[in-house]
């Protein structure tokens, strides 16, 4: 059975920092682009970035750049991202997702294609 679980929410001041970890079981992770997503209450779920096997990444918006980074270790099965200069609009429910690594051929498959497994999310909330 497929389990993703994400770690690390909280909550967290503005300007703050977090990171996230997403421990992957039952799938082979380094055939896998790992994903992350977030929901914000009332909202449509966003495309936060994604990191393929390889270690190269996207990023839902390029000029989030330098708050964000992620990275994964497929010794351990693990993706993570890691937040900085938080704000209260990062403020959602952040998922991670898991792409079979033949899909993620395109900048488009890795933002809106078809990520198989997802977790339950973890709250992130950053007050102002």
């Amino acid at each position: 059975q497929v389990q993703l679980v994400e770690f690390g929410g909280g909550l967290v001041q503005a300007g703050g920092s977090l990171n996230l970890s997403c421990e992957a079981s039952g799938l082979t992770f380094s055939s896998y682009t790992m994903g992350w997503f977030r929901q914000a209450l009332g909202k449509e779920r966003e495309f936060v970035g994604a990191i393929k096997v390889s270690g190269v990444t996207t990023y839902g918006d390029d000029s989030e750049k330098g708050r964000l980074t992620l990275s994964r270790d497929n010794a351990k099965n693990t993706a993570y991202l890691q937040m900085i200069s938080l704000k209260p609009e990062d403020t959602a429910v952040y998922y991670c997702a898991a792409q079979r690594s033949r899909l993620s051929y395109n900048d488009y498959k890795i933002r809106r294609g078809e990520y198989e497994y997802w977790g339950r999310g973890t709250q992130v909330t950053v007050s102002s």
